[in-house]
């Protein structure tokens, strides 16, 4: 598999914050409902301290949640795959992140010591949106007739 400049997986994208440069008081990057994120935020939460090497998290793909995920510091490799296709992207800037829709399984690794993910969710947690099994994420996809 192979780090792509684009992403051709479905129910994925990239989000590009704007950079606001402000000489020595640093740069600032603002997300907005529907300017750059294309869902209501219900929930944020972040991922941090990933020391151990070889974590890996997600694993896993949601029925109907989208999130926006930006590595705010470091660097860390998402691993997608929409039944049908995989892909990998690197994330390395913060004001870059990448949107991932639903029936996606999506998993993280490679992190960077100092890596610091910032994530936007279009819900609360609910236990029932997720598919923690890949096979039955492939039998989902295939009884919604959206494997191809």
């Amino acid at each position: 598999m192979k780090t792509h400049e684009n992403i051709f997986i479905k129910n994925a994208r990239f989000v590009v914050l704007p950079r606001i440069e402000d000489g020595i008081d640093g740069t600032i990057s603002v997300a907005e409902y529907s300017d750059h994120i294309p869902f209501l935020i219900k929930r944020v939460y972040y991922i941090y301290n990933l020391i151990k090497e070889g974590a890996i998290r997600g694993k896993h793909a949601h029925k109907e949640l989208e999130q926006v995920f930006f590595c705010a510091r470091g660097s860390c490799d998402v691993e997608l795959d929409d039944g049908a296709n995989k892909q990998i992207i690197h994330l390395t800037k913060p004001n870059v992140g990448i949107y991932l829709g639903s029936e996606l399984w999506v998993t993280f690794h490679k992190f960077s010591m100092d890596c610091f993910l910032l994530v936007l969710a279009s819900d609360i947690y609910r236990e029932s949106d997720y598919i923690r099994n890949y096979e039955e994420f492939l039998s989902y996809l295939n009884r919604a007739g959206k494997k191809t």
